[in-house]
């Protein structure tokens, strides 16, 4: 359709060619502009409009001109760049878009078409509104540039989608054959471990019989003055029959964990988990500012503890609930039901314990009944001088950590006794244990380098 526009102007009579910048081709044009009054000030107004620097992003004087370059497929008028006469009409391979067609929207305040696109508020505008109105000044593309660049995103987020769909159902899949051949496995190792008790108990039968045979054979056939002197022959044939029922290989017969095992399954209830409001934890989640021990400090906000490489000259008042000697701190947050997860942001520290423990761990002295992971009330990962670990009761699980994480996640599920530890940005689980909690557990946390964060 005919694309006209009009640069409304006091200063210069109707008709009057004018000099514009063309943003797309980088040459200045000459064109025939209608000139109407609009405000009592016409001439800074245009020395306004002519004197504006406009990046590439900002053709808009090329629209005035009589045409829009769009792709190659609209025609260009002859004084950007061309040789020819301007040609009046626009045109574009985006019929969806309706930028051209006669459906579109109109300005209400200029009565121009809607070909434009604001970035500062988000709306759509006319030329005039980019140049004279409510939008000089910011940032304004073309609509049809506006709307290939949202397709492309779009595109590309849809491509980013299936290939992250496609990755898990292979993940799947893989893990579906691993479990099983896992299971095809331990099929074979029971039934093997099945024949292997069945011959054990049909010799045992075979012996037992043959000892029964021999009782009964001397019972009855040797005489009362014989069979009195030969009690200790019939006790050890007894001593020898209460040996041959025992079990062979009864521990084997039990389930290979493995079967049932599966870190990627593990992994996905997480991520599922950790998709909803509460990836984060609740809001109400502190330190709880009783527990901190007085070799950490901690901000006034009580999100933050920091070790003090120096003992404070004042301790902290008495608190029974306080740890002198450790360096712990725990969480303001019981947890006895539902599903709970929060992060850590443990940051540059070298030295540093997050977990859970019950309420009636010990909080006084340097023994192991109050060091986080060194006694049977405590679950903790811990860091220390590079190495990673998860700790309970004295006992040290390595783990391996392919990038050191900035933060860590933590996700409690009370129903399943699951307790998980997870890196947050890519959603790798880094240890998970399942334990019978037979109390309520609290957020445990310790530091000797530096800071950790609660994140919310």
């Amino acid at each position: 359709m005919h694309h006209k526009q009009e640069l409304r102007c006091d200063s210069c009579s109707a008709g009057a060619p004018v000099a514009l910048f063309c943003a797309m081709s980088g040459e200045l044009i000459t064109c025939e502009l209608t000139c109407v009054p609009l405000s009592s000030e016409p001439e800074e107004t245009l020395n306004a409009v002519k004197s504006r620097k406009m990046d590439c992003e900002q053709p808009i004087f090329s629209v005035l001109s009589g045409g829009v370059k769009e792709a190659g497929d609209a025609a260009v008028p002859s004084s950007c760049g061309g040789g020819g006469p301007a040609s009046p009409t626009a045109t574009t391979s985006d019929t969806e878009s309706g930028i051209f067609s006669g459906e579109c929207e109109l300005c209400v305040e200029h009565e121009s078409e809607l070909d434009w696109f604001c970035g500062t508020e988000q709306k759509l505008i006319c030329s005039h509104c980019a140049i004279v109105g409510s939008c000089h000044g910011h940032t304004v593309t073309p609509l049809a540039t506006r709307v290939t660049a949202v397709r492309g995103a779009a595109s590309r987020a849809r491509e980013q989608v299936l290939a992250q769909v496609s990755a898990a159902r292979e993940a799947l899949e893989e893990e579906e054959q691993r479990l099983l051949e896992e299971v095809q496995r331990e099929e074979e190792r029971v039934e093997q471990c099945l024949l292997t008790q069945r011959a054990h108990w049909n010799q045992a039968l075979a012996n037992l019989s043959q000892t029964r045979s021999r009782l009964v054979h001397m019972l009855t056939h040797t005489p009362d003055a014989q069979l009195a002197t030969n009690v200790q022959d019939i006790a050890e044939r007894v001593e020898e029959a209460e040996g041959v029922g025992e079990p062979c290989d009864t521990d084997q017969l039990n389930l290979n964990p493995g079967c049932s095992d599966s870190k990627l399954l593990r992994g996905l209830w997480a991520t599922a988990v950790l998709l909803g409001p509460n990836a984060y934890g609740s809001s109400y989640l502190k330190f709880d500012e009783r527990t901190v021990s007085p070799l950490l400090s901690l901000s006034n906000d009580l999100s933050t503890l920091t070790f003090l490489h120096k003992k404070p000259r004042q301790s902290p008042p008495y608190d029974p609930a306080r740890f002198d000697c450790w360096p712990n701190a725990l969480g303001s947050l019981s947890m006895s039901s539902g599903t709970h997860s929060w992060v850590v942001d443990v940051g540059q520290s070298g030295a540093f314990k997050v977990g859970v423990c019950y309420a009636s761990l010990e909080r006084k002295g340097s023994g192991n009944e109050a060091r986080l992971g060194y006694n049977a009330q405590s679950w903790v990962l811990s860091h220390y001088d590079g190495d990673y670990s998860f700790c309970h009761a004295e006992k040290k699980v390595p783990l391996k950590v392919v990038k050191t994480p900035q933060r860590i996640g933590l996700l409690l599920d009370w129903p399943s006794q699951t307790l998980l530890f997870y890196e947050p940005d890519s959603g790798a689980v880094l240890y998970s244990v399942t334990q019978h909690f037979s109390a309520p557990l609290l957020p445990a946390f310790a530091v000797t380098d530096r800071s950790i964060t609660i994140l919310h």
